[in-house]
């Protein structure tokens, strides 16, 4: 039978998977703190949105998809390491395939979905803030809308299934086999572009809303001048 360190090597997920009881129990709480402040953080936010009629823009709708797409990450995936590193490495349910599954999926989900709303709410700002009104009423109707959200996790379920290194295949009697490189590369190359390419998007975003507002303030810089010379 593999000792905790073979098995701590070829796991996956690598949280919680320690030799130092310490460590484990030190993390273990660590999820459990970040489970229950992100979980009523993330419900705090859709309450206030389904309460308040003016906070149900658009915007704020991208806005309860990334705290729901959290939400399973923090209530479904969180407790579930805060509880798993509390058992021993060796752990039946630890090695369950379909245990693994889960889990990796539930991760993968949550993480994907939210960074595809944080890049929605910014397309959003940046639509609202440089194009003219017309084109944001037309592109932002509630259909639209919807049909964005649903985008947003159906790409999810569609990437999820692309990383291998979130799970391995395996079996309740033997450990998963040790990643090769070429799928460790393969993952992390995919993370990377994924990382990357929202962020460039981001940044586009964010620096035409930046160009826009500055155009704006030295038009009314200008305006301002001139209306100050033709005062008595």
């Amino acid at each position: 039978m593999p000792n905790a360190s073979s098995w701590s090597a070829s796991s996956p997920l690598l949280l919680l998977w320690e030799d130092s009881s310490g460590t484990r129990i030190f993390l273990s709480l660590l999820y459990a703190v970040l489970a229950i402040s992100g979980t009523l953080s993330n419900v705090m936010v859709i309450y206030l949105v389904f309460s308040f009629k003016k906070l149900q823009t658009t915007s704020n709708a991208f806005i309860v998809n990334g705290c729901a797409a959290d939400l399973s990450v923090c209530a479904l995936w969180m407790p579930q390491e805060a509880v798993l590193g509390l058992l021993p490495p060796n752990s039946s349910s630890l090695r369950s395939p379909e245990y693994r599954l889960l889990r990796g999926g539930l991760l993968g989900l949550g993480l994907t979905v939210s960074l595809a709303s944080h890049l929605l709410v910014a397309f959003n700002r940046y639509v609202l803030i440089t194009k003219l009104p017309s084109v944001y009423q037309v592109l932002y109707q509630r259909r639209h809308t919807g049909c964005m959200i649903a985008l947003s996790w159906a790409l999810a379920l569609l990437l999820v299934p692309l990383l291998p290194g979130l799970w391995t295949p395996g079996s309740a009697q033997q450990p998963p086999p040790r990643q090769t490189d070429g799928s460790s590369r393969y993952t992390a190359l995919l993370l990377a572009l994924a990382v990357l390419g929202q962020t460039a998007l981001l940044l586009h975003c964010y620096l035409g809303i930046v160009r826009r507002v500055r155009g704006s303030a030295k038009r009314v810089s200008v305006l301002n001048f001139h209306l100050l010379h033709q005062l008595p």
